[in-house]
């Protein structure tokens, strides 16, 4: 019987197994689903599927600068004994790699090597956040990685205009240890304002405040929740009497992206 790619793909999406071993427990079966499947199972890597649906909350990123570019993948998977591996580290750095030179759609090369390593190393792996920042002209783009046990756990990448790679690199630090959630305070989605500002009302006012004194301590009290999200008004981690828009002393963050392993 003649195996046809329909039936290798729906063998892979029944067991979560690769496109060759699929592939083979066909061939050894003459085509028959339902014996493949057992065959699989003998074989020890049918139990893939039922991986996917456990909790990846370890994993690795890698962050890779080529000239102008520069990528952050991350890798998911269960276990930080799989998350330090050889195996696993090399194969997130082979993603972003590929990924600063072709783009983010690289990712899908790799899909039959991560479903081979989901099968080997028996755990669930797939790659999580992906990001591609390039600088343009009159820009620098800078990279940090922080890494634990040999492999990396917290990677950022910015694009800064107006200033040097050194400042770049400070920036890129910063970020790494103060994990802003977003760039500038328009940046945060309305929504998220609103509710806060009910919430330190509420709080304002249960502490019984002066009614006349309240929208002053709504306001300040607004601004210190933005200066813990917001990049360039938090506290420049080296010299916390200045923010970070105060240190770039004219420079513009482009854009930035931060990966941190489990958050």
């Amino acid at each position: 019987m003649a195996i046809t790619a329909k039936d290798v793909q729906a063998l892979r999406q029944s067991t979560g197994v690769g496109m060759m071993d699929a592939k083979k427990a066909l061939e050894a079966t003459n085509g028959d689903m339902e014996a493949a499947t057992q065959w699989l199972r003998v074989q020890g890597l049918a139990s893939a599927a039922k991986r996917a649906e456990r909790e990846a909350g370890e994993g690795a990123v890698s962050v890779v600068r080529d000239g102008n570019v520069a990528a952050i993948v991350e890798m998911k998977c269960e276990t930080d004994f799989v998350a330090k591996s050889e195996e696993f580290v090399t194969l997130v750095d082979e993603i972003a790699a590929r990924v600063a030179a072709e783009g983010e759609g690289a990712v899908a090369q790799f899909q039959d090597q991560i479903e081979t390593m989901l099968t080997t190393l028996k755990e669930n792996i797939s790659v999580g956040r992906v990001h591609r920042l390039a600088a343009g002209d009159g820009e620098v783009v800078e990279t940090y990685i922080h890494q634990q046990s040999g492999r990396g756990v917290n990677a950022v990448a910015v694009v800064l205009k107006g200033g040097d790679v050194e400042m770049a690199h400070e920036i890129c630090v910063h970020i790494a240890f103060a994990k802003p959630q977003f760039l500038k305070r328009d940046d945060v989605p309305s929504d998220q304002v609103e509710a806060e500002r009910k919430t330190v009302e509420e709080i304002s006012r249960n502490e019984g405040k002066p009614e006349a004194a309240l929208p002053k301590i709504i306001e300040g009290r607004l601004n210190g929740w933005f200066k813990e999200r917001v990049l360039l008004e938090q506290s420049y981690v080296k010299d916390e009497k200045q923010s970070i828009e105060a240190f770039l002393n004219g420079a513009t963050i482009v854009a930035y992206a931060q990966v941190v392993v489990g958050g």
